[in-house]
């Protein structure tokens, strides 16, 4: 309980304030760092629309103006990894200095990726991975493990360690939601009474993942608990519930942001949402883009300092900290 309360007071302190929003395309004006080039960072989320990637464009923006460089936050209105593609593309032909990047294919925007490279473009990836070769540094979010791990262990403690459950992701190629799925069943082989009946797609759609939930729960009468792995999908499965009239039936958890799931959270539909502090990944991701591109990161440094803290780099990944669970007894204290 001291752990939770000195993270959530953490975590507190990082959000408060606000931050200029990033645009889509256009540069935004602010002064160089003091004694050191002005840069042009390019920020590639899965989709633009989505609010978890609108919450880590906040935190992005903040470190661009803090250091001095120009952000352009560009990418799909839906998760497309052609558009994606052509994106990069486009920002290796205007020259930028530095590209970061949420890949929703690794395999096919690593190849886009190492043409920047060979251009003198700077990449880090953030959120998502692409292939090592692809990309200097990885800002992770957490540990696919510790990720897989605590969305298990929250659903087991929900079900009383035994019934029937289902997830929705975003994609069924989305390699860090695949990721996350393999921790999942790894960690479900420690709970030998639950059982995972199906895995559904949700495009990244709050809809969608409503629609999925609604067929969900036809299709299994025994289900006793949704997982969303993605952001939109917990909101989508907690309306699901809710208009089913299966609140405190069907139990909801998931990867997902605090403002989004409050009024589902305080509704008793969502029982917790487990995640990490979007604008805090946002800023790290620009401020390691900014580093890498000056010389001050460099491949074999095992610590990189940030609006006034120390995150430890593991091997190539820059690790932001570990998963956090919102829950009703915390989640007001939260604005993201």
């Amino acid at each position: 309980m001291k752990r939770l309360l000195a993270l959530s007071l953490a975590v507190g302190l990082i959000l408060s304030g606000c931050g200029k929003n990033a645009d889509s395309g256009t540069p935004a004006a602010s002064a160089p760092a003091a004694g050191g080039k002005k840069l042009t960072i390019a920020m590639l989320p899965k989709s633009k629309g989505n609010a978890y990637f609108l919450s880590a464009a906040k935190g992005a923006q903040k470190a661009a103006d803090a250091l001095g460089d120009t952000l352009l936050f560009d990418g799909p209105t839906q998760t497309d990894p052609a558009m994606q593609n052509q994106i990069v593309e486009n920002w290796i032909n205007s020259g930028v200095d530095v590209i970061a990047v949420a890949a929703e294919n690794k395999d096919a925007l690593s190849t886009a990726l190492r043409k920047a490279q060979t251009k003198g473009i700077k990449v880090v990836s953030f959120d998502a991975d692409v292939l090592p070769d692809a990309r200097t540094f990885f800002v992770n979010q957490a540990t696919p493990q510790g990720i897989g791990f605590a969305l298990m262990d929250e659903a087991a403690r929900l079900c009383n360690s035994e019934g029937e459950f289902a997830i929705i992701t975003a994609s069924l190629t989305a390699a860090n939601q695949n990721e996350w799925k393999k921790h999942i069943d790894e960690r479900l082989k420690t709970y030998p009474k639950m059982t995972l009946v199906d895995f559904r797609p949700s495009d990244d759609d709050k809809a969608k993942a409503q629609a999925e939930a609604t067929t969900l729960m036809s299709a299994h009468p025994n289900l006793k608990l949704i997982m969303a792995i993605c952001s939109p999908g917990v909101p989508g499965a907690a309306e699901a519930v809710k208009q089913a009239g299966k609140t405190g039936q069907v139990k909801v958890i998931g990867l997902g942001l605090p403002n989004e799931n409050k009024v589902y959270v305080h509704g008793g539909v969502t029982d917790s949402v487990i995640l990490w502090n979007t604008e805090e990944l946002g800023y790290l991701a620009i401020a390691a883009a900014d580093a890498l591109a000056k010389g001050s990161l460099k491949a074999g440094d095992t610590s990189f300092k940030a609006n006034g803290k120390t995150y430890e780099i593991s091997g190539d990944n820059i690790m932001l900290g570990k998963p956090f669970i919102f829950n009703k007894d915390n989640i007001d204290q939260f604005d993201f």
